[in-house]
């Protein structure tokens, strides 16, 4: 039998292009179903272009949360999250909104990126040192209230203030929240640093860098709950001595004008520094960023004190506790203790008015206005325990 030298390669080379055929399938099936996917992807477009269709877009999936509310970048989507899938817009809107809860806001990022560029020319005024206020000073403590009870003769109970409910009701169609700012120019640090520059500004007029802006992310907060507020952004102090005085006359204007309003707050910062002009910076770690520690001040009047005309206090400071433990429940160590002493700084105005002080002038105006979002979160919750 003669044997065909032509067929025989010819079969040969199928043979062997069926087992590389093989092996590469084996091997490579992912990357060749890829391969085809694509091919099946484009050949739609083409013949459906005016669709625009995003065939590729992964399915929008709802974050796994913790315990705290404010939720961070989601993982890779797993088979439990994906039972979790939002199909309705108004909750892909809220989950949206909670990924961004600690950002750092488009107009302080530019400030930021032009303060560095102006940094190298920055010289040294005095350090800048980190600290988490815990338990100093503190003089009653009862679950995560703590309070500093400073010159006073007054005993408080709180476990028993914490069982009071604080003197509020809420209608969300009308104003029941009232932010305003005694000391409007006080400001920040943009750069977060070690040491504070010679010159740098503690005050302006500009409300982009104030505590209005601050005031501004409470009031957000609030406002996305479905709460009415109320912000008053009028300088105050353009006298310092008389800012107190100032502030009293736009408060009780809007009062007289806005009678729902209850919860009237006094945003400040505070300014800590050391005899050896070291500054000290509040600061609070809340989601991996960092915040400016909250200070609580409430007052009191005492028989025979220096204060006068503040007979509802006790109301004030049931609601300062409240708040406290909130804001500690939502974002543990944000608060520093609760400054409890025998003063009225307006309020006396209505039973749930406070003065907050909001990081220090060591703190950065982004850790400033991440408190003021932990803040807004605090009192709406609260304000939703006492809708009519």
């Amino acid at each position: 039998m003669k044997i065909n030298k032509n067929k025989v390669i010819k079969i040969t080379l199928c043979l062997l292009s069926l087992i590389l055929s093989g092996i590469i399938l084996f091997f490579f099936s992912d990357a060749v179903m890829a391969l085809a996917a694509e091919i099946a992807v484009e050949s739609v477009r083409s013949y459906l272009p005016e669709k625009g269709l995003k065939l590729n877009s992964p399915p929008v999936t709802e974050a796994i949360t913790t315990t705290l509310p404010i939720l961070t970048e989601p993982a890779t989507t797993s088979p439990s999250t994906t039972e979790k899938e939002v199909t309705t817009t108004e909750k892909t809107v809220q989950t949206v909104s909670e990924l961004k809860f600690n950002r750092t806001d488009e107009d302080i990022a530019a400030l930021i990126k032009d303060a560095e560029k102006k940094a190298k020319k920055d010289k040294k005024d005095g350090k800048i040192s980190e600290y988490t206020y815990k338990n100093d000073g503190v003089t009653d403590k009862y679950g995560l209230v703590r309070v500093k009870n400073v010159n006073n003769k007054t005993d408080i109970n709180i476990k028993k203030l914490l069982r009071t409910k604080s003197d509020l009701s809420v209608n969300k169609q009308e104003p029941a929240v009232l932010i305003f700012h005694t000391h409007t120019t006080e400001t920040y640090q943009i750069l977060d640093r070690d040491f504070y520059a010679v010159g740098h500004p503690t005050r302006s007029n500009d409300k982009a860098v104030n505590m209005v802006r601050v005031g501004e992310e409470i009031v957000e907060e609030i406002e996305n709950a479905g709460y009415k507020v109320i912000h008053d952004k009028v300088i105050h102090d353009s006298s310092y001595n008389g800012a107190y005085a100032h502030s009293r006359k736009s408060v009780e204007a809007y009062l007289k004008e806005y009678p729902s309003l209850r919860v009237v707050l006094d945003i400040h910062r505070d300014a800590i520094q050391r005899s050896d002009g070291t500054k000290i910076k509040p600061t609070a770690t809340v989601d991996g960023k960092k915040a400016a520690q909250i200070m609580i001040i409430s007052g009191c009047q005492e028989e025979g004190g220096p204060i006068e005309g503040f007979p509802e206090w006790k109301k004030n400071l049931v609601f300062a506790v409240e708040l406290q433990n909130t804001l500690e429940q939502l974002f543990e160590g944000i608060t520093r203790p609760l400054y409890f002493s025998p003063r009225k700084y307006n309020m006396d105005l209505t039973t749930c008015s406070l003065l907050v002080e909001i990081g220090s002038d060591a703190s950065t105006l982004d850790e400033a206005v991440y408190t003021g979002r932990c803040l807004g979160k605090a009192v709406s919750q609260i304000l939703e325990k006492y809708e009519e």
